[in-house]
């Protein structure tokens, strides 16, 4: 049964276009211990939507989908990275990643105001626990969004 999920990047770090040009990456820097543990259950083949957070405006602007299920951030062991962690021992690791791949950029991206005004989506993470960089998303709820995503702009 597949899951779905929503991640969110600030789109000058890492955006919807350049996941489209690289085709897929890992989805590391996560140290938040309840999206880590929803990147710890994502299996492959599970669909996500991609959310540009810190944006004007922040919206659901494409879909991706899992590629490797998760496996220990590397990225917590280099000193040299921003998501270096000296208490993230190796053969326990604290943190995780997934691989991601792009499935497809919106017509029409889904701003977080729409959502909210979205009576079928009221109960959803994001609107409810919107600073979450990594969410589940239930199967009615990533049916409405990207409905509304492919739908040509207005």
């Amino acid at each position: 049964m597949a899951n779905y999920w929503l991640l969110k990047s600030e789109p000058t770090t890492y955006s919807i276009d350049d996941l489209e040009r690289d085709g897929s990456t890992c989805w590391e820097g996560v140290r938040n211990y309840s999206a880590r543990n929803n990147m710890r259950k994502m299996v492959r083949g599970d669909l996500a939507l991609f959310y540009h957070s810190n944006a004007n405006p922040p919206a659901v602007v494409g879909v991706c989908r899992v590629k490797k299920e998760a496996y220990p951030d590397h990225y917590a062991w280099n000193r040299r990275s921003k998501y270096h962690d000296e208490k993230s021992p190796k053969d326990h690791p604290r943190w995780s990643m997934v691989d991601v791949e792009y499935v497809e950029t919106f017509a029409n991206l889904v701003s977080l105001e729409e959502t909210k005004h979205t009576a079928m989506l009221k109960d959803m993470v994001l609107v409810k626990r919107g600073r979450l960089s990594v969410q589940p998303v239930t199967k009615k709820e990533f049916e409405v969004i990207t409905k509304m995503g492919r739908q040509r702009a207005r």
